[in-house]
């Protein structure tokens, strides 16, 4: 299964020829894992490392099984708004609460200047969703964009330095046969496979992405880029989880994944969505055996329908239950989901949430290390020192400002027990002395 040693481009490459990578090393080390270890998951496709090798700012992470549960963070100029400045907080905040990876999504306008920006200056991985960008990019009409038109554009972000690029390779006539046949409450939600669908429909032609998929894998191959293969047919709303056209196109990518790694190229799985609680679990075990334990990015899954304003929330439940039952990967969702392009602080709020879903399922997965930082800040609780805590928290931000709005008249305790706080009462007495809340 290995290349030849001139050949080997991509961390899957290196990993089947039996070489640890600088990138394989830094990963083993980020999350207490031996190279070896790093490398058989990568030989075997259960993990990626998404690392373009133009990406000279990446600090490499690992995606996939046995090792923690990463959060995404999407943002991108949009027609409507398309101010960059707020797109740069937005990656500010990213970084500064530790995302692992940030995918552009920038729809509108010329998009390359940002971007390159963007992998410039990110520590973290970086994705994008070529077919976004096409229609900016080529300066055409939908329908005027041919096949090769789509294939330069995943050329440019590769040659770019994106590390991972969606591609909507399993909605294929088949899949959409499926859907037509079976027919949804919501339809096509997701944005490039409603792109797809509207030119497929269009030109009589069948997805460029899945007829192409060589030369895709060629140019994602060439750059070490990985291939995200994009659920097209993802619910968009509980109603329409785990329906036909949502299997059929599970199982495309299934074989689109081998197809990948036969190509020496890594990829990741994306999946729902919209999705009631009850239903998750099982989702998760289908897409690791129809796609051979290939790393699962997920978007939620939203467990109800009706919390707009909220879904940070929802999301935030969904993927918890998702990475804990083998999910590899968080999109974050933010307050501003259904709503409007989420602002910088819908970016924070989401971003908290899905990373608070991350960690618990890591602590129910037994990741190693996972429960450290929780041992630390309850030892940090016991003691009542208010610094560590807040350097502790997930967001360091939020609970000071919270905690100095309300000023406690006993030191060292919060305005919710003040003197009759356990913990200053329990250590009272385990240090000897005698407690009078009468007379305090």
């Amino acid at each position: 299964m290995g290349n030849e040693s001139s050949n080997l481009i991509t961390q899957i490459d290196f990993a089947r020829a039996g070489q640890i990578t600088p990138a394989m090393r830094v990963v083993a080390e980020k999350e207490g894992r031996s190279a070896e270890f790093i490398r058989e998951g990568v030989a075997a496709g259960r993990i990626a490392i998404p690392a373009n090798i133009h990406h000279t700012s990446l600090s490499p992470e690992g995606v996939g099984e046995g090792l923690r549960t990463k959060v995404n963070v999407n943002l991108g100029i949009s027609g409507d708004l398309a101010d960059e400045s707020v797109e740069w907080q937005k990656v500010d905040t990213a970084i500064e609460l530790g995302a692992e990876a940030i995918m552009d999504l920038s729809n509108s306008g010329k998009t390359q200047a940002f971007r390159t920006k963007l992998i410039e200056k990110s520590p973290a991985m970086i994705g994008t969703v070529p077919m976004y960008d096409a229609i900016g990019y080529l300066e055409k009409a939908l329908i005027a964009i041919k096949a090769e038109d789509f294939l330069d554009v995943v050329r440019r972000h590769a040659e770019d330095g994106v590390d991972f690029v969606t591609i909507h390779a399993g909605m294929n006539r088949r899949t959409i046969e499926s859907f037509k046949e079976t027919g949804r409450l919501m339809n096509i939600v997701s944005r490039g496979g409603s792109l797809i669908f509207a030119w497929m429909e269009a030109t009589g032609n069948e997805n460029p992405f899945y007829e192409h998929y060589d030369e895709v894998l060629e140019i994602l191959h060439e750059h070490d880029v990985t291939i995200s293969i994009g659920d097209a047919m993802r619910p968009g709303c509980t109603y329409d989880a785990t329906d036909a056209g949502q299997i059929a196109e599970l199982i495309e990518i299934g074989k689109l994944t081998k197809r990948a790694w036969d190509a020496g190229v890594q990829v990741m799985v994306e999946g729902p969505g919209h999705m009631a609680l009850n239903e998750i679990e099982a989702n998760m075990r289908l897409e690791k055996r129809l796609c051979h334990n290939a790393p699962f990015y997920v978007l939620g899954p939203l467990v109800t329908d009706i919390a707009p304003g909220y879904d940070h929330i929802t999301a935030a439940i969904g993927g918890a239950v998702a990475a804990s039952s083998g999910a590899d990967f968080l999109c974050y969702v933010t307050p501003a989901e259904h709503l409007r392009l989420p602002d910088a602080q819908d970016v924070r709020d989401g971003l908290v949430a899905t990373k608070i879903a991350a960690h618990a399922a890591d602590i129910a997965k037994g990741i190693p290390g996972a429960r450290d930082r929780d041992n630390r800040m309850s030892d940090a609780r016991r003691r009542m020192d208010w610094e560590e805590q807040f350097g502790l928290a997930i967001d360091p931000i939020r609970p000071r400002k919270v905690f100095e709005s309300a000023p406690p008249s006993n030191e060292g305790t919060c305005t919710m027990c003040g003197k009759m706080c356990a913990v200053r009462t329990v250590n009272t007495i385990m240090d000897g002395l005698v407690i009078d809340l009468d007379n305090e």
